[in-house]
C-alpha cells in the first residue's frame, strides 16, 4: 500500500497591498453607505438642513481642524510618540499665524508662520519625551497649559495698542483667496430643489464641495491623502512606522530611531499648528483666546476612531464636524432628525453581528441556543420598535401591551435556552443584543418627541465623540509601541 505524500504550497496570506485596498475599500464603501443612509434619513423626515450645501459647507469649516490635528496625531503616534499637546501647538499656531499675517498683511506669511509656531511646540514635546523620557502625558498636558499663558502674554504685548486688538483677541486678519464653480451650483439647481431621494442630496453635496472653498480647505483636505503615500508608500514612511511598532528591530537595521521620532513630532506639531490657522483666518477672521475649544483633543478622538489611520480619521472628523455644524446652524430639527439614523444604524449592526455570531459558531453544539436567543431577540426587538412607534403616534394604548407581551415572550424564551445550555451563554453576542435593544430605545425616543433639549442639541458633537469611542474601540489596533519609553542601545 503505498501513500501519497506530496507536499503542496498553503496558499499565499494576503499581501500588504491587498489588506491595504480592502481597508481603502472599506472605508469609501462605509461612507457611501452612510451617505446614502442620511439622504434616506432626509427623505423621510423632511429635513433639508441635513444635506444641504450650506451644511456640506460648515461641516468642511469644522472638520477640518479637527482632521489637521488627527493627522499630527497619527504621524506622532505612529512613531510611538502620544501628543496630547495637540491642543497647546494649535493654540501657538492660532497666535503666531494671526500675528503675522496681520503684521505683513499676508494670509500666507500667517500660515508659514502658523505651521513654524506649531512645529516649535512639537519640538519641545519632542526634547522631552525623546531625549529626556518625560511621560508623554505629562509632556503633553504641560504644552496645554503653558501655550495658553504664553499666547496670553504676548497678546498683551502686541495686541493691546493695535485697532480692534486686545488682551483675548487680534485686529481684523486678511483672508485666504476662495476657489470654486459657480455654474456647477446653477446648474444643479433644479435637481436640489427637486428633492428626489440621493438625487437631490448628491446635487447639493456636489454644490457644497464647488461652491466658496477657501484655497486652505483644499490643501488641508489634500493633505490627507498625502500622508497617507508618505507614511504606508514610501520607505521613509515604512521607517517611521517601525519606530512606533518595535524600536529595538528599527535599530538592529540601521534606522536613526530618534532622528525619525523627532521628525514625526516635529510634523505633527506642525499640523496642529495649520488647524491653528485654519480656526484664525478661515473659520474666522481674528485671533481670539479658546479659540480652539478643545478641538486637538477632538481630532485625537477622530485619530482613535481611524485606526491610526489618514482615511478613518477623515471619516471621523467629517462625522465630528457634521454634528457640530448641524447645532451651530440651528438644526435642533435636523439633530432630532438623526435620532432615526442612529436607531437604525443600531439595528442593523446588531443584526450584522448577530448573523457573524451565528456563522461563527455553525456546525457546534452551541449554535442552537444562541440562534434561539438571538432570534427570539429579534423578534422581541421588532414587536416592541412597531408596537411602541404606533402607540406614541397616536395608536391605540393596547399596542404597548402588545409589545410589552412580545419582550416578556422573547425574554422568557431567551432565558430557557440559555439554561437548556449553560455553557451557549458564554457565546451570546452580548454587544450586539445590547445594540438592539439601545436600538429599540433611540427608535421609540424619536416617534415620542418631536424635538430635542437644546443642552443636548449644543452637546451633540462631544456626545457623538463618546459613542463613537465607545462603539470604535472594539476593533483599534494602536501602534505596538506607541506611549512607551525607549533608549538607544537596546537592541
Amino acid at each position: 500500500m503505498s501513500q501519497d505524500l506530496t507536499v503542496t504550497d498553503a496558499p499565499p496570506p494576503p499581501t500588504g497591498a491587498r489588506r491595504g485596498t480592502r481597508s481603502r475599500w472599506r472605508f469609501v464603501s462605509i461612507a457611501l453607505a452612510a451617505f446614502v443612509a442620511l439622504a434616506g434619513v432626509r427623505a423621510i423626515t423632511g429635513q433639508p438642513m441635513l444635506t444641504s450645501p450650506g451644511t456640506i459647507q460648515a461641516t468642511l469649516a469644522f472638520a477640518v481642524p479637527i482632521g489637521l490635528a488627527g493627522l499630527g496625531g497619527v504621524w506622532a503616534e505612529r512613531a510611538g510618540i502620544i501628543n496630547i499637546g495637540l491642543e497647546g501647538m494649535m493654540v501657538l499656531g492660532t497666535w503666531f499665524g494671526a500675528y503675522f499675517a496681520f503684521t505683513f498683511d499676508n494670509p500666507w506669511a500667517g500660515l508659514v508662520a502658523g505651521v513654524l509656531g506649531g512645529m516649535a511646540g512639537g519640538l519641545i514635546h519632542a526634547v522631552a519625551t525623546v531625549t529626556f523620557g518625560v511621560d508623554h502625558i505629562v509632556s503633553g498636558v504641560a504644552i496645554n497649559i503653558l501655550a495658553v499663558g504664553a499666547m496670553r502674554y504676548l497678546s498683551l504685548l502686541f495686541f493691546v495698542d493695535t485697532p480692534g486688538g486686545g488682551a483675548a483677541q487680534s485686529p481684523q486678519l486678511p483672508e485666504f483667496p476662495q476657489v470654486g464653480l459657480p455654474f456647477v451650483a446653477q446648474m444643479l439647481a433644479p435637481v436640489r430643489d427637486s428633492g428626489v431621494f440621493l438625487l437631490a442630496d448628491t446635487a447639493s453635496l456636489i454644490t457644497g464641495l464647488t461652491t466658496g472653498m477657501s484655497v486652505m480647505t483644499l490643501l488641508a483636505i489634500l493633505l490627507a491623502p498625502l500622508t497617507f503615500a508618505v507614511l504606508w508608500h514610501t520607505p521613509f514612511g515604512l521607517r517611521l512606522r517601525s519606530c512606533g511598532e518595535n524600536p529595538d528591530a528599527a535599530e538592529s537595521l540601521g534606522v536613526p530611531v530618534y532622528a525619525y521620532k523627532f521628525t514625526a513630532v516635529v510634523f505633527s506639531g506642525g499640523f496642529a499648528g495649520m488647524g491653528g490657522v485654519f480656526l484664525a483666518m478661515v473659520a474666522s477672521s481674528v485671533y481670539q483666546e479658546g479659540q480652539t475649544g478643545g478641538r486637538g483633543y477632538i481630532g485625537l478622538a477622530a485619530m482613535i476612531f481611524g485606526n491610526w489611520r489618514p482615511g478613518g480619521l477623515a471619516m471621523g472628523a467629517g462625522l465630528f464636524g457634521f454634528t457640530d455644524a448641524l447645532q451651530v446652524r440651528g438644526g435642533g430639527g435636523a439633530v432630532h432628525a438623526l435620532l432615526l439614523l442612529i436607531a437604525l444604524a443600531l439595528l442593523v449592526g446588531a443584526v450584522a453581528r448577530l448573523a457573524m455570531a451565528a456563522r461563527r459558531l455553525r456546525g457546534t453544539a452551541d449554535f442552537a441556543s444562541v440562534a434561539t436567543v438571538g432570534g427570539v431577540f429579534a423578534a422581541g426587538t421588532a414587536i416592541a420598535a412597531v408596537g411602541g412607534a404606533v402607540a406614541v403616534t397616536g395608536g391605540a394604548v393596547w399596542w404597548w401591551a402588545v409589545a410589552a407581551l412580545g419582550v416578556a415572550v422573547g425574554a422568557v424564551a431567551a432565558v430557557r435556552a440559555v439554561r437548556a445550555r449553560p455553557a451557549a451563554a458564554g457565546s451570546l453576542p452580548v454587544p450586539a443584543l445590547a445594540a438592539a435593544a439601545a436600538g429599540v430605545v433611540v427608535l421609540v425616543w424619536y416617534f415620542a418627541t418631536d424635538s430635542l433639549p437644546g443642552q443636548l442639541v449644543t452637546y451633540s458633537p462631544h456626545i457623538a465623540t463618546l459613542l463613537v469611542l465607545a462603539l470604535a474601540s472594539q476593533r483599534l489596533r494602536p501602534p505596538a509601541n506607541v506611549g512607551r519609553q525607549w533608549r538607544k542601545g537596546r537592541a
